[in-house]
């Protein structure tokens, strides 16, 4: 072989040796992710889907482009189970309560959020839920909120009864709910190095248990501090020795803290590198719908928020005061709210829904004419207002539909107002829609439409109005000042009194 020849050889062989190498990296560096992928997979506890309720608000359709809201449901679990009892103590049993919920709303831009905490001693509906015997409970028209986790008494909880719970609340269908507890947490934190928030004065042991009978030491020091694993627990669990002493004052500090987490994770970036080590220390501890029971989707869903700015995400408490030793929420501050969001629209009134100009299929201003020609409604009150389902009915024959029936709901309570249809009346139903903006479609296995009138009707009706309009009433100025934004001063907004 002459010289030119071995040179040719040489290079084949070295670009032979090249390629080797790369395709040894890739196979190597995919193998590696696989079995990181694996390892998450198997960390990641998923719970029942069959307690999930058969009467929930419509599933909120994607636009042209794919975008839609995506609600999220965070449940903070205190059961003492396992770790849990060393991290919390072990003196309230092994059977899960939600110690923290939060709704978390991403907008159908993905360029805002807004994460509504609920108190959890505020008394609610419970619809009924799926016990661990497979009966299923009786409608609790008022009851604790926080109760609804623990439905069944387990210490794993009840995350479907509580999803329940939110969506007969807030008119709104959970897509996904994630449920964490003491151990899920403190791993977090340590995975992302440490979270910087602000303690508003000295912590002593004597606030984190009051049974302790004395002040004792000081185990968290006022001001700006990182915190994380058990010091960030006792962080967003006391409430003790601070402000009005309060659960819902607590929340607050926790509005705080994930703040602080979310501008920690985004400060190091939204990419899998920074997101599969909090993945891998989150999923030992986690349990999820099955939408989310894998690592990929996960991550999907991680990175779907890193076009979110962090003044961009917000988060407030649900309108509430006190009733004695429990808390109600305000009606109809903590409806309107809701509206807010089903509507697309920020708390601050800004259109939040990705598009610029209304579709063709939105609701005509108040006052507009619908053709309701040849279209039968059966009206019924969801509400104690009396003669709603009246006035409702007037209203439609004033469209031209004819009102085949009005009378009262079997259910009294409806917070907003329905449209229940049969899939061959989906299109009929839509033209229906256009009269009650601000309404759920809700399609079931039935024949006709039915509107059930909602409080949000009844209040429109009581300020002198037969329709709502296509944007909800803005929200009093003290809900959305009280909002705390993920970029806010973190040494603001964490107590009450």
């Amino acid at each position: 072989m002459g010289v030119r020849g071995r040179k040719r050889e040489r290079k084949r062989n070295r670009k032979r040796w090249i390629i080797a190498i790369v395709v040894s990296f890739v196979v190597l560096l995919v193998g590696g992710a696989g079995a990181i992928y694996l390892k998450l997979n198997a960390n990641i506890d998923t719970f029942d889907s069959a307690g999930i309720s058969k009467d929930r608000p419509a599933e909120t359709k994607a636009d042209a482009n794919g975008d839609k809201a995506v609600n999220v449901l965070l449940i903070g679990s205190d059961t003492r189970s396992g770790e849990n009892g060393k991290l919390g103590g072990s003196g309230s049993g092994a059977i899960g309560r939600s110690d923290t919920t939060i709704l978390l709303h991403v907008y159908p831009d993905h360029k805002h959020a807004v994460g509504i905490s609920i108190p959890r001693d505020s008394l609610v509906e419970i619809p009924p839920c799926l016990l661990p015997d497979g009966k299923w409970s009786k409608d609790q028209p008022s009851a604790m909120f926080n109760s609804a986790f623990s439905m069944g008494s387990t210490a794993k909880g009840n995350p479907a009864c509580t999803q329940n719970t939110i969506e007969k609340l807030s008119g709104m269908r959970v897509d996904h709910t994630i449920v964490v507890d003491f151990a899920g947490f403190a791993s977090m934190t340590s995975a992302v190095h440490g979270v910087d928030v602000c303690v508003p004065n000295n912590i002593y042991q004597g606030d984190l248990n009051p049974n302790l009978g004395h002040k004792g030491k000081v185990v968290l020091k006022a001001g700006m501090q990182n915190l994380s694993g058990q010091d960030a627990l006792d962080y967003v669990r006391v409430r003790h020795g601070v402000g009005d002493n309060s659960d819902v004052g607590r929340m607050l500090r926790q509005q705080a803290f994930l703040s602080a987490l979310i501008k920690k994770v985004k400060g190091q970036g939204m990419n899998p590198t920074t997101l599969l080590p909090l993945a891998n220390a989150a999923t030992k501890s986690l349990t999820v719908d099955p939408g989310l029971g894998s690592a990929a989707k996960l991550m999907s869903f991680g990175l779907s928020l890193k076009g979110i700015d962090l003044n961009n995400i917000q988060f407030i408490t649900a309108p509430w005061k006190y009733a004695g030793a429990r808390i109600d929420l305000v009606h109809p501050d903590v409806d309107n709210l809701f509206a807010t969001l089903r509507a697309d629209q920020t708390l601050e009134g800004v259109n939040a829904s990705g598009k610029t100009t209304p579709s063709a299929s939105a609701t005509p201003s108040p006052g507009a004419t619908v053709d309701g020609t040849g279209i039968d409604v059966s009206v019924y009150n969801g509400t104690l207002t009396t003669g709603l389902a009246g006035k409702g009915g007037d209203l439609l024959k004033s469209h031209g539909f004819t009102v085949l029936d009005t009378t009262n709901a079997k259910s009294r309570d409806h917070a907003v107002t329905r449209i229940e249809y049969g899939t061959a009346d989906e299109t009929r139903a839509k033209t229906v829609a256009k009269v009650f903006p601000g309404a759920q479609l809700v399609p079931l296995n039935t024949h006709g439409i039915n509107v059930v009138l909602g409080a949000d009707y009844a209040a429109t009706v009581a300020k002198g109005g037969t329709s709502a309009s296509s944007t909800p009433t803005p929200l009093p100025t003290n809900i959305s000042k009280s909002a705390r934004s993920a970029d806010e001063d973190p040494c603001s907004k964490l107590s009450y009194g």
